[in-house]
């Protein structure tokens, strides 16, 4: 399963799709409110929890009751979420510049606030002055070394949401809406592959943060490289996540084969 991030779609990640391709079934869905996907509208239907009720029901109608979850940013805290509520569903976890939530109250509303303040201006000011605003900001500084047509690319996809939806996705699903998590990180017993930009400072420290306190997890902070790292260095992603994937099968595996010993009656 691979969940893209804010503003992006499944498309985002076709990348890491035709690369996995060869060893994996690959699912990526439009997050709700991105690409073709729509909220629905029902009350909370953007909102974290039904998000996440709608992911597992999208790998199920597939016919996979379990899966290796690969998410980038928004996406990573998704698929973080789906560990935490729906743990059969969550073989393991790649987190691309993920976290937990916003720990702290007063931080978290204050983020909630200025999430709603943006949706507002992407409905009021329309799509193509909220993607002028969003690129521009310091964390995708680093993607403006892959050159006018990688740029020209990802404002082309990011063109291509509605401003409706796109301002419901970030009402419901910003880091401010969405319930921490941290409390409950002890009990994700699954491998979880922290990878960060080196450059990415806020996430290395969040990566840091989320290896203490989860109880199988290992961060990869690769240099030279800023919040996307699957796009800024691909090769160096995917050869990473390649090998964490091969060893969380096998770990599943052995798990699988353990024996269970006779008791005597």
């Amino acid at each position: 399963m691979l969940l893209h991030g804010f503003t992006g779609s499944g498309r985002s990640l076709d990348g890491v799709a035709r690369a996995l391709a060869q060893d994996y079934t690959t699912i990526a869905p439009d997050l709700p409110g991105h690409g073709r996907s729509v909220g629905g509208s029902e009350a909370g239907a953007y909102g974290f929890d039904a998000s996440l009720a709608r992911l597992a029901a999208t790998l199920e109608a597939a016919g996979h009751s379990r899966a290796h979850w690969l998410g980038y940013s928004m996406g990573a805290r998704l698929a973080l979420g789906c560990a935490v509520r729906h743990p059969r569903l969550v073989e393991s976890l790649v987190l691309v510049g993920g976290r937990a939530g916003i720990a702290d109250p007063a931080q978290r509303e204050s983020r909630r606030s200025a999430d709603a303040a943006m949706a507002e201006r992407i409905e009021t000011q329309g799509i193509e002055a909220f993607v002028e605003e969003w690129s521009s900001q310091p964390i995708f500084a680093t993607q403006r070394r892959l050159g006018p047509e990688f740029l020209a690319a990802q404002r082309r996809e990011r063109l291509a949401n509605d401003a409706r939806e796109l301002a419901a996705s970030l009402r419901g699903l910003g880091p401010g809406a969405q319930p921490p998590l941290f409390d409950q990180l002890e009990r994700v017993a699954i491998p979880v592959l922290l990878v960060v930009g080196a450059l990415d400072r806020a996430f290395v420290d969040h990566a840091r943060d989320l290896a203490r306190r989860l109880p199988v997890a290992e961060v990869c902070e690769i240099a030279d490289a800023g919040h996307a790292v699957h796009l800024e260095r691909p090769d160096e992603f995917l050869r990473v996540t390649g090998d964490f994937l091969r060893r969380a099968a096998g770990r599943a595996q052995s798990t699988l084969s353990i024996p269970v010993e006779e008791t005597a009656s």
